[in-house]
């Protein structure tokens, strides 16, 4: 059981989705915001800078998304399904574009290769919970 899963398993008032989904798409969304910003950072450093600024832009989106939807997962007190899910929904695709931007220049920049890795994985988990939530 990851962290996020054990500390919602200790909340007064269970969640309405499984703990285990839920915790592992709030550990995805704070490891692809933490993979986003370091790599957007890394294309500030690349010699090529000005043919990136669309990574950099599509890395912070995606950051600002995955933080965002960690947060708000991590609330279940009242929580509300039906911003809940379409949060998730935002996350996803802002994942799956992040992704798609990255995967360009995965080739020959090992920092976009790493950030694909990532966001796919919190894409995936999205997914995973987007398949759980009531509807």
């Amino acid at each position: 059981m990851n962290r996020a899963a054990e500390m919602l398993a200790t909340h007064p008032r269970p969640p309405q989705v499984d703990v285990e989904t839920l915790g592992d798409c709030i550990d995805e969304c704070f490891d692809c915001a933490q993979t986003c910003a370091a790599c957007s950072d890394a294309c500030l450093g690349e010699a090529n800078v000005a043919e990136l600024v669309g990574c950099i832009r599509t890395n912070e989106g995606c950051r600002s998304a995955c933080l965002a939807t960690g947060e708000m997962l991590s609330r279940q007190t009242e929580a509300r399904w039906s911003v809940l899910r379409r949060q998730v929904e935002v996350c996803r695709d802002a994942c799956r574009a992040c992704a798609t931007e990255c995967e360009k220049h995965a080739g020959h920049m090992e920092h976009c290769r790493v950030c694909a890795e990532a966001c796919r994985a919190c894409e995936q988990a999205c997914e995973a919970l987007l398949g759980a939530v009531p509807a």
